[in-house]
């Protein structure tokens, strides 16, 4: 009951709070079916007054927690601020979606506006004197208060967290790192927007047909599309952004058109301008470091990592240091396969940067006889999409059903509704999958619009997104067809996905995973995309229906590790590029970006061709935030999906639904519950060891 009075109170004062501001559609009750937020009524100006709205609603809930005059318990203080702050997140998921998806001038204007707003607010709630000495006099007194293994969880993180958000520094302490999360906050955010920015900018804009020899006819009229569109009919225009450039440099025969196009990509803001994210990230990295300072650590990456299940700096060397070596001879062993390619059609070109996806194409074709352009038309949008829905109903029963009577939360998404084995409601899922440059930010993620929680006893099923890039079709009424690399983006978002619907705890603070196990759920997925027994079920010709043959099957299965010396060595390389960043003890004041960038890779031999997958200046993972001393996350977690598809395997059956109700069981459903190596071990019995992963990886 003294719960239940603290949150009456809350929800009269948002009640009173938000009478006048009922017009606003982020604020009313959504009466959507299931929920859905409101995408087709809510405008831009609707944003900045509803934030201040949550904002305060948010504040007038931990009042109502710091003075409730009865001593503090589990349900007073801890329960209630994990109930604390719905309408906040509800507002902050419908932008999100827009700063990700439909993204303009104006957006990103007040994102600007908002970045120092919410981290103002975040500090005061987390630097908040009263409410933490609630929260710590639960947590000194924790075990005597006869709470159940997850109450006594919730309560030791939530009271780490505002352990880690310094609540408990003197008052001067406390002020500079509000002034240091302040400025984090704005310039990751200014660091996204220069990226999106100045990929959107260039364009290769082509005139003579001669010049796009080698690219696809779909490929061809794509860009006559995109030429149109910017009101150069008659051209081709090829952009920065992966649906564009990546097959450009596949299989351009025009050598001079893609270096210049290469070397575009890969100086993206570093060229001096407005968007140049040079300086950004030498001031993200001090500010970082004296975070990491004031909270107790030497470096930063020891203060991130200390909540992960690397734990160490130390550890996650370890890891990539095992895999460089080996990596790198196969990528070694993949450019003299190319310089034989070369030497063949008598060349006299050096092999570069811009060349690798060009010449690799030729020399897997030669090795293997394969080519991307054949596997394609197995892979329309729609046949991959349901042989993901395939898959989840061979290992959990579930089915997914689209409907069309929702918002969406743009005109190219589509929902489809997912319901458990035995008809249960499990949530919603929107896809928007295709590429729009300048509007939508690079990459594929996975997003929630509400995630699950409990509501007065009752299961609040979840909303969740995946967003790709894929390369759209060149013609309305066209197929998507996509590349296996799309193919496998598109397991991989929808193993994260899966999470999210699956997903059953009781308390909101137990709901996220560790940066580094996070990946576990959507990389095991990938290891059934190309498994012979799924492809016949969802590989067909878009135009005759025909199921993939034989012969493209063992292709691909015999191709399937070539090429993972520059995968891995181009993953490698950025994961120890974030790191080397993030271990730094002292940044001078004349820090040199690029020196950094070029001295800690060229230290480690890596080979000229190679630029890491990102770049410093374009690193959104670790400068934009996210994955920030955190981009190895993928290689560790790959060492447990490894090991965790040989569960499957070793029944003889990849699609055993006793293996796949353990995995949900002990890992999809349970999320931050308890310690992620506990959760895994939980599942397989043992912790992983490193041999499956260079198995997988055809690097043993």
């Amino acid at each position: 009951m003294k719960y239940r009075s603290a949150l009456l109170i809350s929800i009269g004062l948002f009640m009173a709070s938000c009478t006048p501001k009922e017009t606003n559609p982020l604020l009313s009750e959504w009466t959507s079916p299931f929920g859905v937020p409101p995408f087709d009524q809510v405008k831009e100006e609707h944003y900045m007054p509803a934030f201040k709205e949550a904002m305060k609603v948010h504040n007038q809930e931990i009042d109502a927690i710091v003075n409730n005059p009865e001593a503090p318990d589990f349900e007073n203080t801890i329960l209630a601020l994990d109930n604390a702050g719905s309408l906040l997140s509800k507002v902050s998921a419908v932008f999100s979606s827009a700063s990700g998806v439909r993204s303009n001038d104006r957006i990103m204007e007040i994102s600007n506006e908002l970045t120092p707003l919410r981290s103002a607010h975040s500090n005061e709630i987390n630097m908040n004197d009263a409410l933490f000495k609630r929260v710590k006099a639960v947590y000194d007194q924790r075990e005597s208060l006869g709470l159940d293994p997850l109450q006594l969880k919730l309560v030791e993180e939530t009271y780490k967290g505002f352990e880690r958000s310094g609540a408990d520094l003197p008052e001067d302490r406390k002020n500079e790192l509000k002034k240091i999360n302040s400025e984090i906050s704005q310039l990751q955010n200014r660091f996204g927007q220069n990226l999106l920015k100045e990929t959107a900018a260039y364009r290769l804009v082509i005139d003579n047909e001669d010049d796009l020899s080698g690219l696809s006819q779909a490929q061809k009229d794509l860009a006559a599309m995109t030429a149109s569109k910017a009101g150069q009919d008659g051209k081709w225009m090829f952009g920065l952004d992966n649906p564009s450039v990546m097959p450009f440099l596949q299989f351009s025969d025009n050598r001079e058109l893609r270096e210049q196009i290469f070397n575009a990509y890969i100086s993206r803001c570093n060229n001096d301008n407005t968007e140049d994210n040079k300086e950004v990230i030498r001031r993200l990295v001090d500010l970082r470091l004296q975070k990491a300072r004031i909270m107790g650590y030497e470096n930063y990456a020891q203060f991130v990592l200390v909540e992960r299940m690397a734990k160490t700096p130390e550890a996650v060397y370890d890891l990539l240091d095992q895999l460089w070596k080996p990596a790198l001879k196969a990528a070694e062993r993949e450019a003299a396969d190319m310089r034989e390619i070369i030497s063949e059609e008598k060349s006299d070109v050096e092999l570069e940067g811009y060349d690798w996806r060009y010449f690799f194409e030729k020399a897997k074709a030669k090795k293997y006889d394969l080519n991307e352009n054949e596997l394609k038309p197995y892979f329309r949008l729609e046949n991959v999409r349901q042989g993901i829905f395939t898959l989840c109903n061979f290992l959990y029963g579930i089915t997914f059903t689209q409907v069309t009577d929702v918002p969406l939360p743009h005109p190219e998404a589509v929902a489809f509704e997912c319901k458990d084995a035995d008809g249960t409601h499990l949530g919603l899922l929107f896809m928007d999958m295709f590429s729009r440059p300048g509007e939508k930010r690079g990459g594929a993620w996975c997003t929630s619009y509400r995630g699950q929680s409990y509501k007065d006893g009752k299961k609040v099923a979840p909303l969740v997104a995946i967003v790709a890039n894929f390369v759209r079709p060149a013609k309305e009424g066209e197929p998507a067809l996509l590349s296996p690399d799309e193919v496998e983006t598109y397991f991989h978002e929808f193993g994260h996905a899966l999470a999210s619907l699956f997903k059953d705890v009781k308390y909101k603070g137990l709901g996220g995973m560790t940066r580094d196990f996070v990946e576990l759920p959507s990389q095991i997925m990938e290891h059934w995309a190309f498994e012979p027994a799924l492809l016949k079920e969802y590989a067909k010709h878009y135009e005759t229906g025909e199921v993939i043959p034989q012969e493209l099957v063992d292709k691909l299965v015999n191709s399937g590790k070539y090429g993972q010396g520059f995968a891995t060595t181009e993953y490698l390389a950025a994961s120890l590029l974030d790191m080397d960043y993030h271990v730094l003890k002292e940044i001078p004041d004349d820090f040199d970006v690029l020196a950094f960038e070029s001295k800690v890779l060229g230290d480690r031999g890596l080979l000229p061709q190679i630029p890491p997958r990102y770049r410093s200046t374009y690193f959104n993972h670790t400068f934009g935030g996210g994955y920030t001393a955190g981009y190895y996350s993928y290689i560790w977690a790959e060492v447990l999906d490894s090991d965790a598809y040989q569960a499957f395997v070793e029944t003889g059956d990849i699609f055993n639904r006793e293996v796949a109700r353990k995995f949900r069981k002990e890992i999809l459903q349970r999320a931050g519950e308890d310690d992620a190596m506990t959760l895994y071990v939980n599942f397989r019995g043992s912790k992983p060891g490193i041999d499956a992963l260079l198995e997988n990886r055809g690097l043993k």
